[in-house]
């Protein structure tokens, strides 16, 4: 089989689509006006920002008052988990989270404990999931916050965060969850969700790098990140912007209309799945069924993560060994350690995660590849030995 391109890392980010920069494009060439300002050019801005903003909300599920647009989802985690610890901290200075959460969360978690919060995370089952009897019994009186993701960046397991969702609600605690690998990917309606905070990114959906929007439902407190000139109803100071979010939109519109096309992509998933778990001393990372349709993790004996990487890039594939986010890092990935794999193990991982536009041919080459590649290193590795 020819050398061939492969982009299967779709969970660190995706190709913006043409149709979203297309549609970011008028704001950034005749339509460039402030959305905050009165005149002509201001009010044609502050009009197509009210439109996409009901637009995203009707995707969604939400009234377009509880969006608040951000820069990344990075920003909006901080947001959600700083802004509701501190409004909330008169009632207790206890959050809830787990040990498998994007670093995003649990650095913020991390910061909010020199703080004078106390902060519990979680265990999860070998699937990497957390039940929801298991968060029940951890809310105590002085718990404000319970933030769970909904489905894992590396090992896409999803979470039943609806059921999380009503056992917050009955306790009287705040519900956060990070979707920014789900949204896009499964289809969420926030108001039958239950959760008060939900974060998500438009580079996960084919938006650019640069956008991100924070779900803060009616009545939830929560504090300012960002202060500044009123803009977003006052809660995150800085000029909205507007071609990024018009890409999110369209980004997002399409990718709701894609959603008929995960059978076909979990379809292509599995077979990765079947075909390289056959490769002896190999295993799937995460649930088999409750999963994201397009990711596969899985892990190899006696041979580096790394070193496969480098091999595939040179064939053409783009994969990852986990969360891009903690990519520079040597340490083995806290999701897979969480869920009970020796550290030897969890540092010969891949992810490879497909989207729409890959194909069954993709999926024969990443086979064809990966197979060879870790034959191929097993034959140079001293820990090999059967």
């Amino acid at each position: 089989m020819e050398k061939r391109f492969v982009y299967a890392d779709n969970a660190a980010t995706t190709a913006p689509l043409p149709e979203a920069i297309a549609e970011m494009m008028p704001y950034l060439t005749e339509k460039w006006g402030n959305p905050s300002s009165i005149h002509g050019k201001g009010e044609e801005a502050k009009a197509a920002l009210v439109a996409y903003r009901e637009k995203i909300a009707g995707l969604l599920g939400c009234e377009a008052g509880e969006l608040l647009f951000t820069s990344c989802g990075t920003e909006a985690d901080n947001h959600a988990i700083r802004g509701a610890a501190y409004a909330n901290a008169r009632n207790g200075k206890h959050i809830i989270t787990t040990k498998v959460e994007h670093p995003a969360v649990l650095n913020t978690c991390r910061a909010l404990e020199k703080e004078g919060f106390r902060v519990t995370y979680l265990e999860v089952d070998e699937e990497g999931r957390v039940s929801p009897e298991k968060v029940d019994a951890a809310i105590c009186e002085d718990t404000v916050l319970v933030s769970v993701m909904y489905a894992n960046n590396e090992i896409g397991t999803v979470m039943p965060i609806r059921e999380i969702a009503d056992v917050c609600r009955k306790r009287g605690v705040l519900c956060m969850t990070d979707a920014v690998q789900a949204v896009g990917s499964v289809p969420i309606s926030l108001h039958e969700l239950g959760v008060d905070l939900l974060t998500a990114s438009g580079h996960k959906i084919g938006a650019p790098k640069g956008i991100g929007l924070l779900y803060i439902k009616k009545g939830t407190r929560i504090k300012n990140l960002i202060e500044g000139g009123g803009q977003e109803r006052g809660r995150r100071g800085g000029t909205e912007n507007l071609p990024y979010i018009a890409a999110f939109a369209k980004a997002l519109e399409i990718a709701y209309e894609r959603l008929d096309d995960n059978g076909r992509i979990a379809k292509m998933r599995d077979r990765l799945i079947d075909e390289l778990t056959k490769i002896p001393r190999s295993r799937l990372n995460g649930s088999r069924t409750e999963r994201l349709p397009g990711n596969v993790n899985i892990s190899f004996e006696c041979i580096e993560g790394e070193s496969i990487l480098l091999l595939m890039d040179m064939a053409g594939i783009c994969c990852s060994t986990g969360s891009a986010c903690s990519s520079n890092s040597l340490d083995p990935s806290h999701v897979l350690l969480a869920i009970g794999l020796p550290h030897e193990v969890a540092h010969g991982s891949v992810r490879l995660t497909l989207s729409h536009g890959n194909t069954e041919e993709d999926v024969d080459y990443i086979i064809e590849k990966l197979t060879g590649i870790v034959a191929r290193l097993r034959a140079m590795s001293p820990l090999w030995n059967e």
